[in-house]
């Protein structure tokens, strides 16, 4: 369930009392985990595997009623802004235009000697420097990428950093104390989470923006020509799904110089996680054990080539330095040997994902007869149709074979979302997460993402009111019957 998608006041689920309110339901339920997206920045797409930075978190996500408490707005001026009034999708525009105008409000109230924030600016140092004066500076330039800004602040020229801090020093600030507030209600949402035995699961983009702080102020992790441009680009080769192949655009890294600096970023990153999340699930797995580079500047990716990753290494360097962490793969796709290998080495869970069963023509890896226990089952994921919606599309073979399969005698609907749950429930499969469009019901309005399109994506919210006692406890009854239930 992301966290954008919780019903709530001000056009975006956030950190206000509807989230502590979906915990409690989850206790109700018996549950023991909160999957969420990437909790980071948004810019063009909206997506939250395309942000601003790898660091920082979104400021739509700050509550404002949590502000009105501590004195820092009123409810008068929060009600005079219109940040979108259809309370089943988030209206983008509408709340770019309004958020940063709210919290600009509660920054010129907010003191900036505050012991508990100077230390949070003191101890975050390491990204909020560059996070906050970036975006200072992208402001100044009408908010475009960094690739077309003035070479000497877009190379970081010496003379021009110092001359911009000073320029926009009030910016600056603002941006650092939307990070504090940022955290503050994070973590306390985090701690209450925890203290009813739901343990958070993030996620995180293996990748970054090209167009983000990380980039700009780290270029030598990236592979970046003598100017500061990508020599290549990630994405994923043609498919019977996507004929040109997959162009994501975002920057490779260059893992030789991560390896000459003992991946010290990626084990700051880690960390980092780690502090927000009590699982992390990484995005696209696989390219690390070998990426998919797509010239720069081509229109399509059709004539990438496949480069060998950092493999094992890295995750030995992460278990020497970090001990045991607790990962999941985001394994999907076309995996080789080699990746197999990698997955099973590093001893993360796997993913399995119940819409890539039914394929009438072979057997499937995912289907839940062929599971191991060290993986974790979803009836779908962020980027598939809800059950319903993809039963709705599907083929008649494949839907065939589906009915066959689960034993379906005529479900539809709501129905059939519990027939996929309560097999996802019932399979070997040592963790078990479920959409809350599948809890739900919902069909393809509810869907969150589709892949290599946009305009209508990361809008959806849950109807306030949805998650009912009486839901709850169907959850807690069939997550009982599996032995699944949250253990006290």
């Amino acid at each position: 369930m992301p966290v954008a998608s919780l019903p709530g006041k001000y056009g975006i689920g956030c950190f206000s009392k509807e989230a502590y309110k979906f915990v409690d339901r989850l206790k109700e339920a018996g549950q023991s985990y909160w999957q969420i997206l990437p909790l980071g920045p948004t810019g063009y797409g909206d997506s939250p595997y395309q942000s601003f930075s790898t660091f920082a978190g979104n400021p739509y996500f700050v509550d404002l009623e949590t502000l009105i408490e501590e004195g820092l707005l009123t409810k008068e001026e929060c009600d005079k802004f219109d940040f979108g009034r259809d309370p089943k999708r988030i209206d983008y525009e509408k709340i770019y235009l309004s958020r940063f105008k709210v919290l600009k409000l509660a920054f010129d109230r907010f003191d900036p000697a505050d012991r508990k924030y100077r230390k949070f600016v003191t101890g975050n140092k390491f990204w909020l420097d560059d996070y906050a004066l970036y975006m200072a500076v992208k402001n100044s330039f009408g908010g475009v990428s960094f690739a077309e800004w003035d070479d000497d602040i877009r190379l970081r020229r010496k003379k021009s950093m110092s001359e911009y801090r000073k320029k926009y020093a009030d910016e600056v600030e603002f941006y650092k104390f939307i990070q504090y507030e940022f955290s503050k209600q994070w973590m306390a949402l985090k701690s209450y989470a925890n203290d009813k035995g739901i343990q958070i699961v993030g996620d995180i983009p293996i990748y970054v923006a090209y167009d983000s702080a990380d980039t700009w102020a780290e270029p030598k992790l990236f592979r970046f020509d003598e100017k500061g441009f990508p020599t290549a680009v990630a994405g994923c080769p043609p498919d019977p799904f996507a004929r040109t192949g997959q162009l994501w655009g975002n920057p490779l890294y260059n893992w030789d110089y991560h390896k000459e600096t003992g991946y010290e970023w990626w084990l700051k990153r880690m960390r980092y996680c780690l502090k927000l999340y009590d699982v992390v699930r990484i995005d696209h797995f696989r390219a690390f054990d070998a990426y998919y580079a797509i010239p720069y500047g081509d229109k399509t990716a059709e004539h990438g080539k496949w480069i060998k990753g950092p493999g094992i290494e890295l995750f030995k360097t992460m278990k020497k330095e970090l001990g045991e962490i607790n990962v999941i793969a985001e394994d999907l796709g076309f995996l080789t040997p080699s990746v197999l290998r990698l997955v099973k080495n590093t001893g993360f869970p796997g993913m399995k994902v119940l819409q890539f069963a039914f394929d009438p023509r072979e057997e499937s890896d995912y289907l839940p007869h062929n599971y191991i226990k060290n993986c974790v089952v979803y009836t779908g994921t962020h980027d598939n149709d809800t059950v319903v919606g993809w039963y709705d599309t599907i083929s008649a073979k494949t839907r065939k074979y589906a009915d066959r399969y689960i034993n379906n005698t005529g479900h539809k609907g709501r129905e059939l979302a519990w027939d996929h749950i309560r097999l996802a429930q019932a399979s070997a499969a040592d963790t078990c997460i479920i959409p809350m469009q599948d809890y739900l019901g919902l069909g393809s309005e509810a869907r969150i993402n589709t892949p290599s399109t946009l305009g209508n994506n990361w809008v959806w919210r849950m109807k306030d009111g949805a998650f009912t006692k009486g839901l709850a406890k169907k959850m807690k009854d069939i997550t009982g019957v599996y032995c699944r239930l949250q253990r006290d």
